[in-house]
């Protein structure tokens, strides 16, 4: 029995689009059995569209259009079977076809006796997990994984389809973040690729951003260029995903921003080729403060933050751009950020990154040559909202800090582990300050999940609670 695998793009609830990707993509196939990924990405954590009656009827509305088209091949879509022009829902998981033993299922389930088993389940995307799924299948059967490609939210659905042979040898493994269609030999042996964590990485944050500009309209993005390497990274990434003519960065400098700071911006910007406007905040800072008692503590601090966001805000809506936010994990774990000033955004590429991951793909990216400014790598990281200030000056060290997110958020390790690592007192600030600043997390936009406990889906803390 001749079979493909067809890893493709598919949109959330957008069931013209999918019908038709599927539709003209069988077409190219000559083939007894064309496997696709479900029908629709239904990971959606939490937000339940099938129950919505518009959703349901649309549904098979696509289920009629692809089976009307009356391939000669077998199509079978997720746990769906369409043959000979009529829809099939399979008895017990099992098909039929061509006198071979179809299994479909959404889990891996051991002892199913079968020719072929079909593992149909769209699986989000979290960093060092995939080798471990892959290894995790071990099969006495010829087996395919299907996976599709696209975006739900927050979570990522990067394909790596691929398929095993009853030896539970690798025979297909298929690529991240790319449509493909490819015919399955299960005679042909391959090894495991494991792309670069840090490659891997870069391609999923640009992936779902060109996606979500893509499914929500956006042609072009803003955002805040400060000098740091947050805002240096995050516009890396635009310019990969959506070329540097859609780019443009706002540099806002105060009073106590360094001169570095600027030059920095100017220098990364040159070297992405995007466009740039300079929008000091301090005459808008003066003139609220005009009659007020200078302070300096941390309402000016935030004054300063929202300004900026509302600059931002206006050339966003101005110019029809999203504003992308730049803040990262560490940042957000521990409240680092003012609401309404630059936590302002409608995406965030880098939210699931914590600094030190901040770092390692910021120098990824230059491997090959200069891009973000060597300076802004090299400089101790500022909000520069007072004079002199270091992140540090409020914050652990970020390896310090970013170990225990990592193990506390990330890998939900018992805190008696955690403590055999690290000062006990500093454990317990750190997981307080986390859980006191799910207000804040609360109220953050949309971004890119890469972990598979992030704090937009996998951490639910609540916000009125008295844990530590």
């Amino acid at each position: 029995m001749k079979t493909v695998l067809a890893q493709i793009k598919l949109k959330t609830a957008d069931f013209k689009f999918n019908a038709e990707n599927i539709i003209n993509n069988a077409a190219k196939c000559d083939c007894d059995l064309i496997i696709f990924p479900q029908s629709d990405i239904e990971d959606l954590g939490g937000k339940d569209l099938v129950l919505d009656e518009t959703c349901r009827k649309r549904q098979y509305e696509f289920y009629q259009e692809t089976h009307d088209t009356n391939f000669k091949q077998n199509i079978l879509i997720g746990d769906i079977l369409i043959r000979n022009g009529e829809i099939e829902v399979s008895h017990n998981g099992f098909f039929d076809v061509n006198g071979k033993k179809v299994f479909v299922s959404d889990t891996y389930l051991e002892d199913v006796e079968c020719d072929l088993y079909v593992l149909a389940k769209n699986r989000y995307f979290a960093k060092n997990t995939y080798m471990d799924f892959v290894d995790s299948i071990q099969t006495d059967c010829n087996l395919i994984y299907v996976n599709a490609i696209g975006i739900a939210d927050e979570n990522i659905f990067a394909g790596g389809s691929f398929a095993k042979n009853a030896n539970n040898e690798l025979v297909l493994q298929m690529p991240v973040c790319k449509e493909d269609i490819e015919t399955v030999d299960f005679s042909r042996v391959i090894e495991f690729f494991d792309e670069a964590e840090e490659a891997q990485i870069l391609d999923v944050v640009t992936f779902a951003l060109k996606e979500y500009c893509e499914n929500t309209g956006f042609k072009k993005v803003v955002l805040g260029l400060s000098g740091g390497i947050d805002s240096a990274l995050t516009a890396a990434i635009a310019v990969k995903a959506l070329g540097a003519d859609s780019v443009t960065g706002i540099m806002m400098p105060s009073m106590y921003s360094s001169e570095g700071s600027v030059t920095d911006s100017i220098k990364l910007a040159e070297n992405l080729g995007i466009k740039t406007i300079t929008e000091p905040i301090t005459p808008l800072f003066n003139a609220f403060m005009q009659g007020r008692e200078s302070l300096r503590d941390l309402a000016e601090e935030n004054l300063q933050a929202r300004l900026r966001g509302l600059i931002l805000m206006f050339y966003s809506n101005r110019e029809n751009m999203l504003l992308l936010s730049t803040g990262n994990k560490s940042e957000s774990a521990m409240g680092f950020g003012t609401l309404y000033g630059d936590m302002a955004g409608g995406y965030n590429v880098i939210c699931d990154l914590t600094k030190t991951n901040v770092y390692k793909l910021s120098n990824y990216i230059n491997k090959d040559g200069e891009i973000i400014p060597q300076a802004i790598i090299d400089k101790a990281p500022s909000a520069e909202l007072h004079p002199g200030q270091k992140d540090q000056d409020r914050l652990p060290e970020y390896a310090v800090l970013d170990d225990i997110i990592e193990l506390y958020v990330e890998k939900n390790i018992p805190l008696d582990k955690i403590y055999e690592k690290f000062d006990k007192q500093l454990v317990n600030e750190v997981i307080r300050k986390i859980c006191r600043m799910q207000f804040k997390r609360y109220q953050s936009c949309l971004g890119a999940r890469l972990t598979e406990r992030s704090f937009a889906n996998g951490v639910n803390l609540p916000v009125v609670q008295k844990f530590y």
